[in-house]
């Protein structure tokens, strides 16, 4: 289960215009440089977890490869997607607090 500080950054990320999902507007959104935090669902295809990671690492833009498919959509209100960008900084930073504070706890998501 999404943490709910988790749970209400995304949905202000949303709220914001600051969330966007699908992998084609993610791709074109690194590609610009507007990403500051990508999340990319643990239960993706490894080939699209491992290019999207790769496209990352080569534009130095933090991602974390966290939760379901299914579970990330619910949260952030975009059904049937795996990929999310986050394009405001300060979002970004808290997300990705979460994000480590949940995995180094050992939550269940």
């Amino acid at each position: 289960m999404v943490s709910d500080k988790l749970s209400a950054y995304l949905g202000f990320a949303a709220k914001a215009r600051d969330l966007q999902s699908g992998y084609n507007t993610c791709l074109a959104l690194l590609d610009r440089g507007k990403v500051r935090l990508l999340i990319v669902a643990e239960d993706l295809s490894m080939n699209t977890v491992k290019k999207m990671t790769q496209k990352c690492e080569s534009r130095g833009t933090d991602y974390k490869i966290f939760g379901k498919r299914e579970e990330l959509s619910k949260v952030t209100g975009k059904s049937g997607n795996g990929i999310f960008a986050i394009t405001d900084g300060n979002f970004a930073k808290v997300i990705a607090e979460e994000i480590d504070r949940i995995q180094s706890e050992g939550e269940v998501f």
